[in-house]
């Protein structure tokens, strides 16, 4: 190997370990190693331009524009209010069916987010038994066809710079079909084996909320019993912070001093009792909107506000709302409220401004759970456009020889027209991580080629496997693929992995679809981490789950689908 085929090896290992440390930022990790490749003159400024508009790159870039309109209409409200009635074995196979399906044509965090509301609700089926195996679905149902996951699209960009072809629409159908079919019987046999969420986690919602001593609060020099602190209504003092200092438990013997942030657990219904105390300012009157316009909201994955404290965050100049009280599933909060920091999934009660309901960052950031919903849902004529165009859409695409990337175009073009999507959407919700990645990932390959290194490992993995089959190094790529998922994620470990499946492929002188295949759906197995996919994230703390739950209901479904998979991609896409 030459010294620059070297230099292209050490970027690729330095970058699988930069993804595994920097978890949270790939796109940063990714975004680093291409310009490393462009300082050493290894890709040149016109690879990275040409990568950028990679049709299968904008492809995955319109279809998260409609998406977003997608989102906006009342599909999945209307699913969500009929899927739950009459006996429980019908009710669960309308529920995770739907899911599934819905989940093969639009975002699954989508369908999940918008599921978990009426699934905790329902009187019928506990929800420890659904929301488990219904984020397991939804991630089956995303491998059913080319859009129902950015990991297809994102391997549908790397195939075709590198065979100039487009993978097709149902190109995934059978095999994800199958896998679907053989692991949902799987997980309906498992499903009863899952812990169910007492009675007492679904009544009570304990949100965490922050009151502050003023200087001449008649509350001074009074103990927190003789105050009527101590036995309010479905609201517990459960923390005082003074002067940086934490004091739990708080005692009915603690003083009360100028300028103590007293931090309250309970029901946020009963948050304007607090008000009836002299000098006692709540978190949100700070901003001057607490009234009893409450709403509340939960964070979005994608939400620009995760990472920053909610002191930080700026809530009322991005949303005209303040912060009451925040609550996260499967966690006990503690400290000042300011100052904690915002993770997806965070259920919060804002107290909103007149203007709130009019921003147009309301859906990027949050899904709305009650109270005020924001202006920008589409109803009537524009509700009904968005739908019948998006099935149109992919219709015309799949049934006629146009291809999805021309459908595309004009149906984001109709909605813009139409109203039913601005520029300024448009803007906000560019997803300019998944953008960077693959647009790293195909310079990447760009780099192993340009320097020899994929001819190459093409070259050393044919003699390795000189005399035995094919097959073995199809299971090897799964396996790693699977393997690297569960330590970043998927989108991540898909761009990782597939330069590398693809030159085995052309080193053992076969087809490289099967590998390709081989790497988008390994990419989408997660099935045994809770943090491996962000649909299992949500429903982890939705169910309060534990790990072990996670664990022991996920390695059945995690091996069937891998069985399954590696039999059925051969078959389908012989080598």
């Amino acid at each position: 190997m030459t010294a620059m085929q070297w230099f292209v090896l050490a970027v690729f290992v330095a970058t699988f370990l930069g993804l595994i440390r920097f978890q949270k930022v790939p796109e940063r990790v990714f975004f680093a190693s291409t310009l490393t490749c462009l300082l050493a003159s290894i890709v040149s400024t016109q690879d990275i331009l040409y990568n950028a508009v990679n049709p299968g790159l904008v492809t995955l870039l319109l279809l998260v524009f409609c998406s977003f309109s997608f989102e906006r209409t009342s599909v999945l409200r209307k699913l969500s209010n009929i899927l739950i009635s009459g006996s429980k074995v019908k009710s669960t196979l309308r529920t995770l069916l739907s899911a599934a399906f819905a989940s093969a044509l639009m975002n699954n965090t989508a369908v999940v987010a918008s599921l978990i509301n009426t699934i905790k609700n329902n009187t019928l089926i506990n929800p420890g038994k659904l929301l488990l195996p219904l984020s397991f679905v939804a991630i089956l149902g995303g491998t059913l066809t080319l859009v129902g996951t950015s990991t297809n699209l994102l391997v549908n960009s790397m195939y075709i710079e590198q065979s100039g072809q487009p993978l097709q629409f149902f190109d995934f159908t059978l095999v994800g079909g199958t896998a679907l079919v053989i692991c949902f019987f799987v997980i309906a046999l498992r499903a009863g084996s899952l812990p169910d969420i007492a009675e007492e986690a679904l009544q009570t919602k304990e949100y965490l909320l922050e009151a502050e001593i003023a200087e001449d609060s008649s509350l001074i020099g009074k103990t927190v019993e003789e105050n009527g602190l101590r036995n309010l209504d479905s609201i517990f003092l459960v923390e005082v912070v003074r002067k940086g200092r934490l004091i739990s438990p708080v005692t009915p013997e603690e003083v009360l001093q100028p300028k103590d942030k007293l931090i309250f657990s309970g029901d946020i219904t009963k948050v304007l009792t607090l008000q009836q105390f002299d000098g006692l300012t709540l978190f949100a009157e700070q901003d001057g909107l607490l009234r009893d316009n409450l709403t509340e909201v939960v964070i979005k994955p994608d939400s620009s506000v995760i990472g920053k404290s909610l002191k930080s965050a700026g809530f009322r100049a991005r949303f005209d709302a303040a912060v009451v009280a925040i609550r996260r599933e499967g966690e006990t909060l503690s400290g000042k409220l300011g100052e904690i920091t915002i993770q997806s999934g965070d259920f919060l009660v804002l107290a909103v401004g007149g203007d709130f309901s009019s921003r147009t960052n309301l859906s990027k950031n949050f899904y709305i759970l009650s109270g005020h919903k924001p202006d920008n849902m589409l109803s009537g004529w524009r509700d009904k456009l968005t739908v019948a165009g998006f099935f149109i859409t992919i219709g015309v695409s799949v049934f006629t020889s146009i291809s999805l990337l021309k459908c595309l175009m004009f149906y984001v073009a109709l909605l813009v027209f139409s109203g039913c999507l601005t520029i300024n959407e448009i803007k906000r919700r560019f997803p300019l991580e998944i953008w960077m990645i693959v647009l790293s990932a195909l310079t990447l390959a760009n780099a192993m080629e340009n320097s020899g290194l994929a001819a190459v490992m093409a070259e050393n993995v044919e003699r390795v496997l000189d005399g035995k089959s094919i097959y073995v190094a199809f299971v090897l790529i799964f396996v790693l693929s699977l393997l690297v998922t569960e330590l970043v994620t998927n989108n991540a470990a898909a761009a990782l992995i597939f330069p590398i499946a693809y030159n085995i492929a052309l080193g053992l002188d076969a087809s490289p679809l099967p590998f390709v295949m081989a790497v988008a759906f390994a990419a989408s197995g997660s099935f045994i981490s809770p943090y491996g996919y962000q649909t299992n994230v949500m429903v982890y703390n939705a169910g309060n789950y534990r790990l072990g739950d996670f664990v022991k209901f996920g390695i059945p479904v995690s091996l069937t689908y891998s069985l399954v998979v590696l039999v059925m991609i051969p078959l389908v896409f012989p080598f």
